[in-house]
Parts: C-alpha cells; structure tokens; sequence
C-alpha cells in the first residue's frame, strides 16, 4: 500500500505499465493507469484493486467512470496466496483449471464489459491531463502514503479479528460439518477453508471468487471516501461467482461424462 500510494502521488505508475502496455492496451483499451491498476489488482489480490482504483480516482487520475469499471473485475484473490495457501489446503493438484477459474474469468469479464457497459470511455480519457498535474515531493508523499496505509491495515485487520470470531456462530447453530464450514467460508475465507480441508472444493473454489463477507467489508473501507458505488461492485462480484460456479460446474460435467 505504501509503495504502490507513492507511484500514485509521484506520476511514476505509467513507468510500470509501460512494459505490459502492449498486451493489455489492445485487450482492454484503457490508459496507463488503469493498466496498473489491473497488474496491481490481480498480482496483489484483496483490497489492493479496490485501494488502487480509489486512490488514483482521488488524485484525480481516472475518471469515476474508470474507477467503476476497475472494480468490476481487479479486485481479487492474490495469486500468492491462491497458490500457496488455497490450493494445497484444498487439497488441489491440477492447478490450471483452478487458474482458468480465478483469473481467466475476471480477466474476460472485463473484456466483456469494456464491449458492452462501458465502451462509451475513452482510450485516452484523463491521462493526457494526469501527466500535465505536478507530482507532489517525495517526503509528502511518503507521508500521505504511510498514514493512509496505517490506516487501511488497521481497519482490514479488525475485520480480519471479527470475521474469524463469527466463524464460531455456526458451530452454535448448525450440526452438519458442511453447512459449518460452507458458512464459515462465506463468512471469511481463510478462516473458512482452513475448517473445510479437502471435503467441498469446488465449492471452496467457487466462494474464492465471492471473496467472502470480510473480503467485502475490507472492499467498503477502501472506497468509502469516495463516491464510487458498492453496491455496483457488489452486483459485478456476484456476476463473477455465477460465472465461476457455471464454469465450475461445467468441468466436473465433463470429468463426470468423460
């Protein structure tokens, strides 16, 4: 968070995406922050897309309308985590399939939609005028850059804490081990997955996309300052999980007929 608010404030995100501008500008048509915006938000994983797209909308970088249109699809499962953890505890050894499922989908949904929703935004729109903004000095930028961190990692923790201690709710009010660790999945994932171990995962897989209600409440915190819309953002997750339980579903049709 810290590095990334200080390429922000100091005008040096186009110097990233300049090496993956020729792969990405053609697919999804958007200039070079939003581009960054997309490397940060599928490398980094939850709330850093939804912490992006806020911030450069702040520093009146992209227009509300780009903003929007990041969140609909760059804020996901960091790969790290999704390989190093989701995975093995899952008990998953053919990983591609999985990666189709957690990235492939987001990556054309956002295709989709920039040919459909929001094909009416420029190519170009705000990054003509972004370069023409002075870039703040480097020790305030430093500073708005680790307060604002301070404070994102303080309130993602706390939800972290309180998701975890829900997870003991549904232990209280359900018998069956499956509808305990499905809810604490939905709940918060880690914690969720952790309890399910290798018995449900597919649709472990399938809630990953969904993120979890933690997930969702650490998406809130970080666009909350702004006026972009959750409840769109929620409405585009919940498109990505139909997606990921149609294709989901469709695999285990084809191992099962095969």
């Amino acid at each position: 968070m810290v590095l990334s608010g200080m390429m922000i404030r100091l005008n040096l995100t186009d110097t990233v995406s300049m090496l993956f501008k020729p792969l990405l500008r053609p697919l999804f048509r958007v200039n070079e922050n939003c581009i960054y915006n997309i490397l940060i938000g599928f490398l980094c994983g939850f709330p850093m897309g939804a912490h992006v797209a806020a911030s450069l909308y702040l520093e009146h970088k992209i227009t509300k309308r780009e903003a929007e249109y990041l969140l609909s699809f760059c804020n996901n499962i960091g790969p790290v985590y999704f390989m190093t953890f989701a995975l093995p505890v899952l008990g998953i050894s053919k990983r591609l399939p999985a990666l189709v499922g957690m990235y492939g989908i987001p990556l054309l949904y956002g295709i989709l939609l920039r040919r459909s929703c929001y094909k009416e935004i420029p190519t170009c729109t705000m990054y003509a005028a972004a370069k023409s903004i002075n870039s703040k000095e480097f020790i305030p930028a430093l500073d708005e850059s680790v307060m604002e961190s301070l404070n994102g990692i303080t309130k993602l923790g706390g939800y972290m804490i309180v998701f975890n201690m829900l997870n003991i709710l549904p232990h209280l009010f359900f018998k069956q081990p499956f509808l305990c660790g499905i809810t604490a999945c939905v709940l918060e994932i880690s914690g969720g997955l952790s309890g399910v171990g290798t018995s449900y995962p597919v649709i472990c897989l399938i809630l990953l996309q969904f993120g979890g209600i933690s997930c969702m409440f650490q998406t809130y915190t970080m666009i909350r300052e702004t006026d972009l819309s959750f409840s769109l953002y929620v409405k585009h997750k919940m498109n990505l999980t139909i997606l990921c339980t149609v294709y989901y579903l469709g695999l285990e049709l084809i191992s099962y007929v095969s």
